[in-house]
């Protein structure tokens, strides 16, 4: 049995994603491993602190120590650290928010990034840019930081995140073809957002695992 370890920064994310994987690959075993200190310390500092960069190396090392047929990094805001990892495991080391980067520079010119962080936004606006100067493809990024959305989420004011984030959206609508959603959790609102602006809006968790079944699918032809 194929195994895939994910590794989380926090709690959210788990159980949506586990639903993707129940539903595109029900066979595989999902092992996570989550320590929601390590989003709470990019969140304080402001950045990716060298103690967030040394514990995620060594859970990505469990993952491969638990026979991790592939590792799945679910946070947006640490993926440079797991781009910085690769090199160190042979066995793909996939970023939740990667397929989706490049979905969205093969696909559209203009697009907005949503995120309630700035060391989610950031980390993913350089992301869009790295995918877009790969393939040649000219992009233009709108800014679309969904200030106070996340502090009333973490409040317990799910209404008002929610409210933040679809104003924050049909602002930066008006300006692009289309919207990049930066952090997974956002990922329950897609289509809500995406009825109420008119323009595509582009999650990660489930074209991560549809990345995952590929990869999987093509090591078992390899074998």
């Amino acid at each position: 049995m194929d195994t895939v370890v994910a590794v989380y920064t926090g709690q959210g994310l788990a159980e949506p994603l586990k639903k993707q994987f129940d539903e595109l690959l029900p066979g595989v075993r999902l092992v996570n491993i989550i320590d929601d200190s390590l989003i709470a310390e990019v969140v304080r500092e402001g950045e990716v602190t060298p103690g967030v960069k040394r514990r995620l190396m060594q859970y990505y090392q469990h993952g491969a120590d638990l026979g991790a047929s592939i590792i799945l990094n679910t946070c947006s805001s640490v993926g440079e650290v797991a781009s910085d990892a690769r090199p160190f495991f042979d066995i793909p080391l996939v970023k939740i928010d990667e397929s989706m980067a490049v979905e969205a520079v093969e696909s559209y010119r203009t697009i907005g990034v949503v995120a309630t962080l700035p060391t989610t936004l950031q980390p993913t606006m350089r992301l869009l840019r790295q995918q877009a100067e790969q393939r040649g493809k000219p992009v233009q990024l709108i800014d679309g930081l969904a200030a106070g959305a996340y502090d009333a989420l973490v409040s317990g004011r799910p209404d008002e995140h929610d409210r933040i984030l679809l104003e924050t959206v049909v602002k930066v609508a008006e300006q692009a073809d289309a919207l990049v959603l930066a952090q997974g959790s956002m990922a329950r609102m897609e289509a809500q957002l995406a009825e109420r602006v008119g323009k595509p809006v582009l999650s990660s968790p489930r074209r991560s695992v549809l990345a995952i079944k590929k990869l999987l699918e093509a090591e078992r032809t390899v074998r």
